[in-house]
């Protein structure tokens, strides 16, 4: 019986006109006697295999590129399981039913995928294999010079979403055309809902890209594919959450509230503190976790020889390194506060953590997004910090020392909003217009 079976199969394939696609990966062929083209793949150890409903060649192998694309990645979230044939269906806008395995088609089409597979598993490193080799080596290099949070951040991503998908596979498997693919999986696949942001998964492609160099450094592939994503376009011009003055005006005024006249007694203090933390960050232009581990040490209160005013100068321990602030006058009050009320010592904490009470009023005072859905945290003060530097005419340079980042960044996302920045001197020129001579007589 097994041998007219096979004799059958290798009669259906003789009659059938058929093209390969995609490295011979998917497979577009007619039966005799059919209107319609059908296409297959080899995946996960079975055959996957639909009619496109396309009678013309062409409509039919875009049909089957889009086709495998979907079963590609929703085989990588379920394996083998029926949900791919529902897939399918969704694909095709039919109502998802639930199937049997699929029907095996004639071998001619299965051993050709099966043995690329098994060569591609046998050839060369893993990407897991790179990935272990990349995260001992980067720890140790960057020891002291980037902060420990983000070279975990480089682990973290390989755990949770890169090794999931290119862990088993052979270095000399990743292509360009596999990365893209990867992309759309984690668009397409999330668990909690919401799809990854455009700077989460560029964020994931250079940690890729270091993998694939380490692998390049030790001779495990030849070359490092290009992880370009394609149809790339010019991001859209975004400012960051910040404060404008009447909303500052807002919720200092709400946190002064709240400080002299608590709900409760027992939190008299944690609102003292939220009303003073938001007074010297936006005064200050401080990262929260620079905040975070500031020490009453590394604040001197000093007289500014060119103004007069008393002003912090800051020694700032951040994603940076060690930098330094010089702060406005109007976070020289809520510091002393601080130290009086805390009794703070040479090294304690200033603040600690970021006061969780700050979203509670936020949400309150109908200020916890901005009008274009931008979300507002503490980080918000910062932002505020700098955009009211500009908007009062300080030097954009200068502004970016003291914040400790570039000119670059403060263009890119503040002063591009910033009506203040605009010079109408500048911009309504009229340039008078030349009389034509008259002609000589």
């Amino acid at each position: 019986m097994p041998n007219l079976l096979h004799l059958k199969n290798l009669m259906e394939v003789c009659k059938m006109e058929k093209h390969s696609i995609l490295d011979d990966k998917v497979h577009v062929y007619k039966r005799r006697g059919s209107r319609f083209w059908q296409c297959s793949t080899y995946m996960n150890g079975s055959n996957h295999r639909v009619s496109t409903k396309e009678e013309n060649l062409q409509l039919a192998i875009d049909f089957a590129r889009e086709w495998y694309m979907a079963v590609y990645v929703e085989a990588k979230k379920i394996g083998r399981d029926n949900r791919i044939d529902n897939l399918v269906r969704r694909f095709r806008g039919e109502d998802e039913v639930l199937v049997q395995a699929p029907a095996s088609i004639p071998s001619a089409y299965r051993q050709p995928q099966q043995a690329a597979t098994a060569k591609a598993k046998r050839s060369g490193k893993t990407f897991a294999e790179a990935a272990q080799k990349f995260v001992g080596e980067y720890e140790l290099s960057v020891a002291g010079h980037r902060n420990e949070r983000y070279a975990k951040s480089h682990e973290r991503r390989i755990h949770n979403h890169l090794n999931p998908f290119f862990g088993e596979m052979s270095l000399k498997e990743i292509s360009a055309g596999l990365v893209q693919e990867y992309r759309i999986q984690r668009t397409q696949n999330t668990s909690n809902g919401k799809t990854p942001s455009r700077s989460t998964l560029h964020h994931e492609t250079v940690t890729l890209r270091m993998v694939l160099k380490t692998a390049h450094r030790y001779g495990w592939i030849d070359a490092i594919p290009d992880l370009t994503p394609p149809y790339k376009t010019s991001g859209k011009i975004k400012h960051r959450a910040w404060f404008s003055p009447e909303e500052y005006k807002m919720l200092y005024e709400a946190t002064r509230e709240r400080a002299r006249n608590p709900k409760q007694e027992r939190y008299r203090t944690t609102c003292e503190d939220l009303h003073d933390y938001v007074l010297f960050m936006a005064n200050t232009g401080l990262r929260p976790d620079e905040a975070g581990r500031l020490e009453y040490r590394d604040v001197t209160i000093v007289t500014d020889q060119d103004t007069g005013t008393r002003l912090l100068e800051i020694e700032v321990r951040g994603k940076r390194g060690v930098g330094f602030c010089k702060s406005m006058p109007g976070a020289v009050m809520p510091f002393q506060r601080m130290q009086k009320r805390h009794n703070g010592r040479p090294l304690d904490q200033v603040f600690g953590k970021t006061p969780r009470l700050l979203n509670k009023v936020l949400e309150e005072l109908d200020l916890k997004t901005d009008r274009d859905g931008n979300v507002r945290t503490a980080y918000s003060l910062r932002h505020t910090y700098i955009c009211l530097r500009l908007m009062e005419g300080a030097d954009i340079y200068q502004v970016a020392k003291n914040c400790r980042t570039s000119v670059e960044m403060i263009e890119r996302y503040y002063a591009v909003h910033l009506k203040n920045t605009l010079d109408a001197s500048a911009i309504n020129v009229r340039k008078q217009k030349k009389k034509p001579k008259k002609p000589k007589d």
